[in-house]
């Protein structure tokens, strides 16, 4: 049988070759599917596509990487939550591997926390289905957080795929209850010794002694919320007080600096679009965010620099009932926010609003953001076939999204 012929047509095949690059760099990242079916058009439009030079200058382009799933946990009244990874565009994500607890995403990255006979971490891609398992530290954890992040020198974090890694774990020791920190590296395979937070009691019988003599002592609970990675410092948030915990990974440090607002419970840290460490909360209708920036003096300040009305903005299921802060996607200017009618995105800038989830009782949501491009895996014909296939069955189903879109009685469209 005949091969059969190449989709492409007179006026196509007399465009520039530079005329064509430029159209195909215009495709939207967060739709890869156009992409993907482009490279079907001809051979010499598979070629142009996967070209290492073509894929370097689309992700420039480009900028940020966009979202293609959410890994997420529901809150439960009891056991560990249920984890899982919702698509946000119809890319045939790897299937996701067995674990209990979605801890971060980053860089390309997803980082879970697993048990068989004995807990252990997952660094995994969800693109190229490429998985990592990485041992405890052995700090005997009561409550933790941790972080994966790309340690390739000179990477510019648009495109991350393979290459070294660093993972961080912070934990309130389940013995001492002393707030500890350490960092793992895939190139040495092996933990740093741990540090501790000094907060004036180095031992617990230094503690027991202090309430002995009727001093007051609340034990640091590490919160298990996403930290933020700004510069070669993460950040993560103790239950006492929202103060916000910093870990130098490099000069393996760990110190306590205040909140810029106390008495809010569901907050987000996130590296702001000027790469400061940001921070977001909901008050009443309204949403705060903060940025803390260095003062005329050198000192870090925080400065408020978005207040946000929600009333109008983001639906809610009945009169009354509130939103709340439950994620962030890092250095893009865009939160996540939980309602009874569903889980929103809010982009800070445009102040854009889009339904990403149906309802539910959101702990912890964590953007899975890169490029999907055919470069990644193989690119053969049969390949990019499958995925057209796999597009034309998951496009209702896997995206997902709505806007939301005030219409002339001032109701909702979703």
């Amino acid at each position: 049988m005949a091969p059969p012929p190449e989709l492409i047509d007179n006026v196509t095949a007399s465009l520039p070759p530079d005329l064509i690059s430029e159209i195909l760099l215009r495709l939207p990242p967060d739709e890869p599917e156009h992409l993907f079916r482009a490279a079907l058009v001809c051979k010499s439009w598979l070629r142009a596509i996967c070209e290492h030079g073509f894929l370097r200058r689309y992700r420039a382009f480009h900028g940020s990487p966009p979202l293609l799933g959410l890994l997420h946990r529901l809150k439960v009244m009891q056991g560990d939550p249920a984890a899982r990874l919702a698509r946000t565009t119809a890319v045939p994500l790897s299937p996701d591997p067995t674990f209990r607890r979605a801890l971060d995403c980053r860089h390309g990255r997803a980082l879970l926390h697993a048990s068989d006979d004995d807990w252990y971490l997952i660094v995994w891609d969800p693109v190229t289905g490429e998985r990592h398992r990485v041992p405890e530290p052995g700090i005997p954890w009561l409550i933790y957080s941790a972080a994966v992040f790309c340690a390739a020198s000179g990477c510019d974090h648009l495109d991350c795929h393979g290459g070294p890694f660093r993972v961080v774990f912070i934990a309130t020791d389940d013995d001492d209850e002393l707030v500890k920190a350490s960092v793992y590296s895939s190139e040495t395979c092996a933990w740093n010794k741990p540090v501790i937070l000094a907060d004036g009691y180095q031992t617990w019988q230094e503690r027991l002694q202090a309430i002995t003599r009727g001093e007051s002592y609340r034990t640091p609970y590490v919160q298990p919320r996403r930290g933020a990675l700004v510069g070669d410092e993460i950040y993560f948030t103790l239950r006492n007080e929202n103060a916000i915990i910093k870990y130098n990974w490099a000069a393996n440090c760990l110190s306590k600096i205040d909140p810029p607002i106390r008495d809010v419970y569901d907050i987000s840290l996130m590296e702001m679009e000027n790469g400061s460490l940001g921070y977001a909360c909901i008050q009443g209708s309204s949403l705060y965010v903060w940025s803390r920036n260095a003062s005329s003096e050198g000192a870090a300040e925080w400065v408020q620099c978005w207040v946000i009305e929600l009333e109008q903005m983001v639906p809610v299921a009945n009169r009354g009932d509130e939103a709340f802060v439950v994620g962030s996607a890092e250095g893009v200017g865009v939160i996540f926010m939980s309602t009874g009618v569903g889980l929103f995105t809010i982009e800070l800038k445009s102040r854009r609003v889009k339904k990403v989830e149906e309802p539910g009782v959101y702990s912890s949501v964590l953007p899975y953001m890169s490029f999907y491009t055919p470069g990644i895996r193989s690119a053969s014909h049969a390949k990019l076939n499958s995925w057209i296939m796999f597009t034309s069955i998951t496009t209702l189903q896997g995206r997902g999204s709505e806007e939301n879109v005030l219409d002339k009685d001032g109701k909702y469209g979703l």
